[in-house]
């Protein structure tokens, strides 16, 4: 990638944390920075990925497919987050997937950032269209949970084939259509919570909406791709409320990935030797304590440990 016409700190910043990020699952590797000997123009050179086009790819994808790749990402956003950087711009352009492969890298990293608590951020950053409502509300003490509600979207597009999931014509739509999704009370309760002052035109184009059923969204094209535990983990992802969504760690730990687990766990250790070890790299047996519904993930997990090794045939003889 050619870096033309781009302030210096952030080209240093962006290999920066590229470098701090080497070696991470699922990130895009930073492999040399060469200059042109002409203009002295920098450019970083990444490995390599035979990316397919998310327009074309997403048709065709099943629905373990994108429990796949979406477990990959927020394998990737997980390990950035405890690191302690902010991608802040995740989106389908920045997600590449060599579908041959099963292989996907987050890149794009020019707009990423440290994550200090109680520090001010720009705003201006993130696609429209994955941007979540704190950056459409100029609320600037956000966090990595910023990341979460753009990778809800992504989930929103891919489950219900609706790209974008949420169109907004401008910044001020865009929270608009949000509205008309999670509701204009909730908007309200939001941003009383955190004593935001909404931009005074939004009196005029907000409008009364109530809160919308995730299950309004499904319908013949998409229904094979909508499960409860699907709708479940969007409806803890696409929240007002940066406090209230599922962390990276936490989405990775939601029974909507048990069939990824399960599948690597049977891959890595065969049926006769599934350990807590045969999970995915970045993945956690159990979940943190005191997360979201962690008996249930407990129990689901022993689940797919005693199928795998025939625990379960065995307990029932």
């Amino acid at each position: 990638r050619v870096c033309s016409a781009v302030k210096k700190k952030k080209i240093k910043r962006e290999i920066k944390i590229l470098e701090n990020l080497r070696g991470g699952p699922n990130i895009i590797a930073l492999l040399d920075v060469v200059k042109d000997p002409w203009s002295r123009t920098p450019a970083l050179i990444f490995e390599y990925v035979d990316n397919t086009d998310f327009k074309t790819l997403y048709q065709k994808l099943t629905d373990y497919d994108i429990r796949y790749y979406l477990y990959e990402l927020l394998r990737a956003l997980d390990y950035s987050h405890s690191m302690g950087i902010m991608h802040r711009d995740v989106k389908p352009h920045n997600v590449m997937i060599d579908h041959s492969h099963r292989k996907l890298r987050l890149i794009d990293w020019g707009l990423a950032e440290f994550y200090h608590p109680g520090q001010g951020y720009n705003v201006r950053v993130s696609s429209r269209y994955f941007k979540g409502p704190e950056l459409l509300a100029d609320y600037q003490e956000y966090d990595y949970s910023l990341d979460m509600w753009s990778f809800g979207c992504m989930l929103a597009s891919m489950i219900f084939r609706k790209e974008p999931f949420f169109h907004g014509h401008d910044n001020y739509d865009q929270l608009v259509r949000i509205a008309k999704v999670l509701g204009t009370e909730e908007l309200h309760d939001y941003v009383e919570r955190y004593k935001i002052d909404l931009d005074p035109r939004y009196s005029d184009i907000l409008g009364r909406h109530s809160r919308k059923r995730w299950e309004k969204f499904v319908h013949s094209e998409n229904q094979h791709l909508v499960s409860r535990e699907a709708l479940d983990l969007l409806d803890k992802l696409l929240r007002y409320d940066h406090r209230e969504r599922l962390s990276a760690r936490e989405a990775m730990e939601h029974p909507y990935f048990y069939p990824v687990l399960k599948e690597a766990a049977m891959n890595a250790a065969g049926p006769t030797n599934v350990t807590p070890s045969s999970l995915p790299s970045g993945a956690s047996p159990f979940p943190i304590a005191g997360g979201p519904e962690t008996q249930q993930v407990r129990e689901g997990l022993q689940d797919i440990r005693e199928e795998a090794t025939g625990g379960a045939q065995n307990g029932s003889q």
